[in-house]
């Protein structure tokens, strides 16, 4: 699986040395949490720390928007340097045009949903996104306990791509570790995301080879 650290988890005061570790692991992406204080009840990165570690690394930049109106925000975040902007189901009327916009920037588009949303919500959706990153923690805070109903999402959405042949990548976030990876790896999933687990391993690079 690709592994995405989470920057919620890493020290934002040492972000050279924070990228350096990541730099030098065999992660291939950087996952990056954008909360509005509206959406989720906590507010956190904007687009200069993304413009920050753009500079930092040649790393794939995941940038997950837990906010309202994200069709707002897709451009700001495109000249930042992400390479992915993932916005929330819940949190827009029309998510194709959200997908369409994102698209129309030149990079790459997911659609992420809550704990509490079935993946038959976003069906219609799947034919024309890139990611679908499923929740397992409620968003907002780092640090909880994965959620076990992540697993037959993960399921899920991997036999409709199979059966559709629809071209997505399976993203999983929230309490992934050494035991909750290889539940979802089990069942599909093509992207972890992970952050208390690996900032605070003694030896990050063997901790992202762990839950790869």
């Amino acid at each position: 699986m690709i592994v995405a650290p989470s920057m919620l988890a890493a020290n934002i005061k040492a972000l050279p040395e924070e990228i350096e570790k990541i730099n030098n692991s065999d992660a291939s992406w950087i996952h990056l949490d954008i909360m509005d204080g509206a959406f989720v009840p906590n507010t956190s990165f904007d687009e200069d720390l993304v413009s920050k570690i753009r500079k930092l690394t040649t790393k794939f930049l995941d940038v997950h928007l837990m906010t309202f109106n994200p069709l707002a925000l897709i451009e700001r975040y495109k000249k930042a340097g992400a390479d992915l902007i993932t916005f929330h189901y819940e949190a827009e009327k029309d998510p194709l045009s959200v997908i369409r916009k994102i698209h129309a920037n030149g990079i790459k588009a997911g659609i992420s949903i809550k704990p509490q949303t079935k993946v038959e919500a976003i069906i219609e959706y799947l034919p024309f996104v890139d990611v679908v990153l499923v929740m397992s923690v409620e968003p907002g805070l780092g640090g909880q306990k994965f959620l076990t109903n992540a697993i037959a999402k993960v399921e899920e959405l991997k036999k409709l791509k199979e059966i559709k042949k629809y071209p997505y990548l399976i993203e999983v976030d929230g309490g992934i570790n050494q035991e909750t990876a290889p539940l979802v790896k089990a069942k599909g999933c093509d992207v972890v995301v992970s952050g208390s687990y690996l900032f605070k391993a003694l030896s990050f690079s063997k901790a992202v080879k762990v839950i790869s």
